[in-house]
């Protein structure tokens, strides 16, 4: 939103700033409202009117309504797990360890406002909020694998995180419906396969781009036929 959109407050970097926080409370507005209104653009509205905010000035503030909303919500259970992981030196587990403890204190994070969550999760379901429920969880994945001290730049880097999504994507799906044991059993699951295969892929030398590249040659003989 430019400077010239904002419907009150100051210029420059205290717009910017004023942004953020007003962000902020008509998320924390919008927290207790999602139960009865569900995670929809009423919802962003009256919490917007929580705020001091009039139905126009909330949407330009939060233009995509629910979608906005769903990113705020993730963004702070992602700035909350890193503040519960704050007291935990990753440089002292292994691995496994640290991915274990990040995807639980992730959860954690999000169960603290459950219900929110709940609703936030229907709407990032459905069919139009896909990509924007994939964006999400790969910003969480990034932000954990950082904390647990990952620095590879090659295709590690985003095999890792598209791993580690999927996990917490399905983990949090379990956290609600089942409880906080059923979902971390799940984690402990995965995690344990996603070490068989490492193993497994160290012990063989195999590279991700010459699996793929040899799958792209083989599908390419079955349409094409082999090369002259």
């Amino acid at each position: 939103m430019s400077d010239a959109d904002t419907p009150t407050g100051p210029q420059g970097e205290d717009a910017d700033a004023w942004a953020r926080e007003t962000e902020d409370q008509i998320l924390s507005a919008a927290i207790p409202l999602a139960a009865a209104e569900g995670w929809t653009r009423r919802l962003a509205r009256r919490a917007g009117a929580e705020a001091g905010l009039s139905p126009a000035e909330t949407d330009l503030l939060l233009p995509n309504g629910p979608a906005d909303l769903a990113a705020l919500l993730s963004r702070r259970h992602d700035a909350r797990a890193m503040t519960l992981l704050a007291g935990l030196d990753p440089t002292s587990l292994k691995i496994r360890e640290r991915i274990r403890a990040a995807v639980e204190a992730r959860l954690d994070a999000a169960a603290l406002d459950e219900t929110a969550t709940r609703r936030c999760a229907g709407f990032l379901s459905l069919p139009p909020n896909l990509p924007l429920a994939g964006r999400l969880a790969w910003e969480s994945a990034d932000r954990l694998w950082r904390w647990a001290g990952d620095t590879a730049t090659d295709e590690n880097h985003y095999s890792k995180r598209a791993i580690l999504s999927g996990i917490l994507t399905g983990a949090l799906a379990i956290r609600l419906s089942s409880g906080r044991g059923a979902s971390m059993e799940f984690v402990d699951r995965r995690i344990a396969n996603v070490m068989t295969f490492e193993k497994w892929k160290a012990t063989t030398r195999l590279r991700p781009s010459l699996a793929l590249k040899s799958v792209a040659e083989t599908l390419g003989r079955l349409r094409y036929g082999p090369a002259a």
